[in-house]
Parts: C-alpha cells; structure tokens; sequence
C-alpha cells in the first residue's frame, strides 16, 4: 500500500508512506519516490494534504467504561477486553494502566490480572505510587503511601517488575537515589511528581535516571523566580518528558503556551488523559476506592473539591490545543502519538504496524479515523 499527499508529524512537507507487508518501510518526499513504486502498489491512498499518524499512546490512564485499575479482580478482568476495544476506537494504539495509591494487596492483584492478559495494547503498567509526598498527595488516600525504600519497593513490585513500565515517586523522600538506580536496573521509567521536590532534589534524580514528569504542574510546587523547583528543573533537562493534561482544569491554556514553548512542545511534552474510571460514561457520581467522586462537563472532583482527574479522551486534548491556538494540528497529534513513545523508549514509524490515523481540520473541527482496520489485537 502506498499513501500519497500526506502530512506527516515530524516531516517537513507532503510525504508519501510505503507500507508492506502491514509495515511502514519508507516516508519520504514525494519526488523522492519512483513512479514504479506507485504503479506496482496494490493499492494508493491519496491522503489529499491530511495529517497522517501513528495511533495514540495513552501512558496515564486510571480505567475506563466504569472499571478502575486498581480494582481489577478475577470477576471483571473481561471488562479489560471491552476497554482495549474502546480505546481502540478512540485511536488509541497503546496505554499503561495506571494503578495509584492504593494497598499492597490491591496492587499486587491488579497486576496479577494484567500479567495474565494477552492485550498487546496494554504496554505495561503506571505504578503512580504508593512513594508520594504527603504533602502532595492530591487525591492519593495518606493511608497507603508509604516510604521510598528498595525493601517497599520489592514488596510492592512483587513477582510483576517485568510488567511495570513507570513509577512516580516522589525523589525527595530518597536523597540516596538508591531506589531510582534500583528500579533503572529493572528496566522501569522513573517519573518524578506529588513532590515537594527543589529544582536541585530534581536535578539530582535527573541525574540518578529519573526521566519523566507525572502531569506537569500538578502535585508539585509551582514556577517561582527564585525556586524553580521539580518542573523548572525537568523543563531545562533535554533528557526529560513532562506528562501534561491539556483539558484546560488541571493546567490553564497560559501556562500550558509557557511550558510547551520552553520544553520545544513534543520534544519535551507529551499527553496523557489521566482518564479516570468513568470514562465512556455520562457525567454524575461515580465509586473512586472508598470514595465517590463528582464528574462534571468530564472534570471528576472529590466531595471536598480536590481535583481527582478527568473524563476526557486522550485526543481531546488535541482538539484542545489546536483551539486555543497553542500549537498546529501536526504538533498536537505528535504530543500523543510520537512523544509518549518517545518518553518510554518505543521506536516510532519505520518497520512499525501501519495501524495509521487520518486527520483533516475543517475550521477549528479536526476529525480522525482509522486508515486500517485491523485491530491490534
């Protein structure tokens, strides 16, 4: 199959994809490919100037379709089949189930459910916690945080450190760096959020192997002059992704133009829905662990007004960005498809499944569709 007349995020000017064998083998200019090319395709897509990408990373997401993560159990494991194919006809391509603060019990039994899933959409898991600053812990419940030490981590990893992708962790509450070099050597992206964490905590664990931020500006301190603190420090770090919520609740547009512009957008950032467990579901009050939580037009609060996350789309956050004027569509699709693999070390485009997308922009309405129709699983 050959894609002609298409934009491509991260190129420069109309492309042509050469996809073989349900394998991207070749983006490039259109002047670059041979005639013969197109003439022995089996079939050519004529993009006509649309946005072409590769399906979108989803690398925060608390559950969906009324199921929370950290409540899987053997009763409603099936429930992750109908979220895969949810997300999937969302365009998502992949995502990480994010497990929070919880029990040790809760967490070893939802990974246990994960591991013995077979949804290659499922990437891995978010471990967001339970080695939080009290202080900022939102809507992480106190009673389960517990101190960032090797010995808690091995208790709380278990027998499933080989599905477990990203920790956030709080780096202040271990100044040796002893457990981000331990879960580096697992193989487990460090992320670095619900800190109190100074810029020189946070550039020490930068340079321990910390990589990540966990949804930029919320749960750290904020921006000041004189202490720029975990996020000033992650925004000048080349090495480091920032996670960011772009539903305009937890970041506001301003802030959201400051750390895309000084980040260099997807080179530094990267969306995340954070997406609690009534998304697909109507707003109205939902069970959060113990808890209820009130979702109102997608924004999902505890009774005492803490912000606990939202009930938007992963892609809604493009749409978002594109409005309010903070970036070209290209750059938006880019902050979800290409950055968040970038962020967890998967490849991008060449010798990938051509499970593409298909964006046009009429006006301020952008619309994406599927351009293949296999499924992943």
């Amino acid at each position: 199959m050959l894609i002609i007349n298409a934009q491509v995020p991260g190129f420069s000017g109309l492309q042509q994809i050469l996809i073989e064998n349900d394998k991207i083998v070749e983006i490039a200019p259109s002047i670059q490919f041979p005639t013969e090319a197109i003439e022995t395709s089996t079939l050519v897509i004529d993009a006509e100037g649309d946005w072409i990408s590769l399906g979108g990373i989803d690398l925060q997401i608390n559950g969906a379709l009324g199921l929370a993560f950290p409540d899987l159990n053997s009763d409603n494991a099936h429930q992750l089949d109908k979220i895969c194919d949810f997300l999937w006809h969302q365009g998502i391509d992949g995502f990480l189930p994010t497990i929070v603060t919880t029990s040790i019990e809760n967490i070893q039994r939802s990974l246990q459910i994960i591991a013995e899933a077979n949804h290659p959409e499922i990437l891995g898991v978010h471990l967001e916690g339970p080695f939080l600053n009290p202080q900022k812990r939102g809507a992480h419940p106190e009673e389960f945080l517990l101190p960032c030490t090797i010995e808690t981590i091995k208790q709380v990893l278990g027998d499933y450190a080989s599905i477990v992708k990203v920790i956030t962790l709080a780096p202040e509450l271990d100044p040796s760096g002893a457990t981000i070099e331990y879960l580096k050597s697992l193989g487990i992206t460090v992320s670095l959020g619900h800190s109190q964490s100074t810029a020189t905590q946070a550039q020490q664990a930068f340079d321990q192997g910390a990589s990540m931020v966990t949804h930029a500006f919320n749960a750290m301190p904020s921006l000041h002059h004189r202490e720029p603190g975990l996020l000033g420090a992650a925004i000048t770090n080349p090495h480091v992704y920032c996670g960011l919520i772009a539903d305009g609740q937890h970041v506001s547009p301003i802030m959201m133009e400051i750390l895309l512009k000084a980040s260099e957008y997807d080179r530094g950032i990267f969306l995340v829905s954070d997406a609690l467990s009534p998304l697909g579901l109507p707003d109205g009050r939902y069970p959060w662990d113990t808890r209820q939580i009130e979702v109102t037009n997608g924004t999902a609060r505890l009774f005492d007004g803490t912000l606990a996350g939202t009930t938007r789309s992963l892609f809604s956050g493009v749409q978002n960005l594109v409005n309010w004027n903070l970036c070209d569509l290209g750059t938006a699709i880019a902050l979800s498809t290409t950055a968040p693999r970038t962020a967890i070390h998967l490849p991008t485009y060449l010798y990938q499944p051509a499970r593409l997308l298909r964006w046009s922009q009429v006006g301020q309405e952008i619309q994406m569709q599927r351009l293949t129709t296999n499924i992943a699983s």
